[in-house]
């Protein structure tokens, strides 16, 4: 069939459409450091933007993080179908409301709340807010206890170890509170009772403990420290709470050390915090804090607003923020169950296990979290060489891994560590392929 040849005016506007990479925008540079004059089309800001961020890390390699990089696919549809809500507005969202308290009473349990306790908890970003929300509640806590007692309260005091992660640190410098650090030593990586026992007084609000520490992932002895403080209660009667970090292990102990008491179970442990993005298994940001009744939180730091539609009470440092993640949490509980987070933190253990056993004989390491609470790796060289971690872990990078090496705090800033998260999406085979580039990247600098 002949056809007749149309005039230029006549062309549908798509045919004269460029391809995505024809366009200007991708000829000159774009601004950086202002909002641009004009506008671009979708397609380009979208091309401009995914290509640039192709050089960041690749987040399944990235061994540095605790956090969450992969969730199922039902999963993130209910987080595209989520991201609009603004998890602050409960009258406007009041379903989400129904399941975060859902949430939270589930996590209380999995804490184990005793049955004479009214348990009280909130999501939060992280665990640095879920931290710094609990450590005001005792503050206060401590505060109304010494007016009531006619005594002086300006000079709190919170007792805490070098393991612990900055926003303790963070804690007590904005909030006006003195830290009694614990400092580690070359062959102590956690706090003991018998050195927080030198620290405690009567302006002591609380005492902070870590189920899995950031730097070597051992945990405090949190049972021995809550049967000293039980003792100071009765012989002082300086009533202390402990605070449990449980940002990393709050989500395994439960599932795979069920014995272990660092919960609710032991009296002084009066607030919890643990990190839904992290072995909950959930994308940033998700924290959790969780107190062991509503008489541990003070009437007078929880607030009402009205301007969301009904009266609402807030206890958050964050108001706004997205239902996503709360959602996704409630997917992953219903999804897995106890059944299933004790499989994949079992999976996941037993693979950072049989990572570090394969390293540490090699002959080249030695380790640093013999205990394995968390799927970490954490290892030290084990005799001296000509270059450092910091130079393996350079070269490892080479192959797209991303590990750190850091030294310890003070009185331990001598050792450095090389350290690997293992995640639920880091199979055994990703192991072997791992523990092989770290040995060709040793024996090259050994060479070099």
């Amino acid at each position: 069939m002949l056809h007749k040849k149309k005039n230029l005016s006549e062309l549908d506007s798509a045919e004269g459409e460029a391809s995505t990479y024809e366009t200007k925008h991708f000829g000159k540079p774009i601004p950086k450091y202002q909002i641009p004059e004009g506008e671009m089309p979708a397609n380009s800001a979208y091309q401009l933007i995914h290509d640039e961020l192709n050089l960041d890390g690749n987040p399944s390699l990235n061994l540095a993080s605790f956090c969450t990089t992969w969730m199922e696919p039902e999963a993130d549809k209910l987080i595209s179908e989520s991201n609009n809500k603004n998890f602050i507005d409960h009258d406007e969202y009041p379903q989400t409301e129904v399941i975060h308290e859902r949430l939270v009473n589930m996590l209380a349990r999995l804490f184990a709340s005793p049955e004479d306790c009214n348990s009280v908890g909130t999501a939060t970003i992280g665990s640095s807010e879920a931290i710094m929300l609990g450590l005001l509640a005792h503050k206060w806590t401590w505060k109304n206890r010494r007016k009531a007692a006619g005594k002086p309260y300006d000079k709190p005091n919170i007792i805490f170890g070098q393991d612990v992660h900055i926003c303790w640190d963070k804690f007590a410098r904005y909030f006006d509170v003195e830290p009694r650090i614990i400092p580690m030593e070359k062959d102590r990586f956690v706090i003991t009772a018998k050195e927080v026992e030198k620290q405690i007084d009567e302006n002591t609000i609380c005492v902070g403990a870590i189920l899995g520490t950031t730097f070597t992932g051992q945990h405090d002895p949190i049972e021995e420290i809550n049967d000293l403080l039980v003792k100071i209660k009765k012989e002082k009667g300086f009533d202390i709470p402990i605070h449990v970090d449980a940002a990393s292990g709050g989500f395994i102990a439960p599932f795979i050390y069920p014995e272990l008491k660092w919960d609710f179970r032991l009296e002084q442990v009066r607030s919890i915090n643990t990190s839904g993005h992290k072995y909950g298994l959930v994308y940033p940001g998700l924290g959790w804090l969780v107190f062991r009744d509503e008489k541990d939180v003070p009437k007078d730091i929880v607030f009402t607003v009205n301007y969301l539609g009904g009266k609402m009470p807030t206890y958050t440092l964050n108001f706004s923020r997205g239902s996503a993640t709360v959602i996704a949490q409630y997917y992953n509980f219903l999804r897995f169950g106890k059944e299933g987070y004790s499989k994949i933190m079992k999976n996941t253990i037993e693979n950072a296990k049989y990572l570090a056993e394969k390293i540490i004989a090699s002959g080249h390491f030695e380790s640093l979290n013999p205990t394995q609470l968390l799927p970490v790796v954490a290892v030290k060289f084990k005799n001296k060489e000509k270059f450092s971690l910091y130079d393996l872990t350079d070269k490892i990078r080479e192959k797209g891994w991303i590990m750190p090496a850091y030294s310890l705090p003070p009185n331990a800033e001598e050792i450095v560590v090389m350290r690997v998260v293992v995640r639920e999406n880091f199979s055994r085979d990703m192991c072997d392929i791992l523990y092989k580039d770290i040995l060709e990247a040793y024996d090259k600098l050994k060479k070099a």
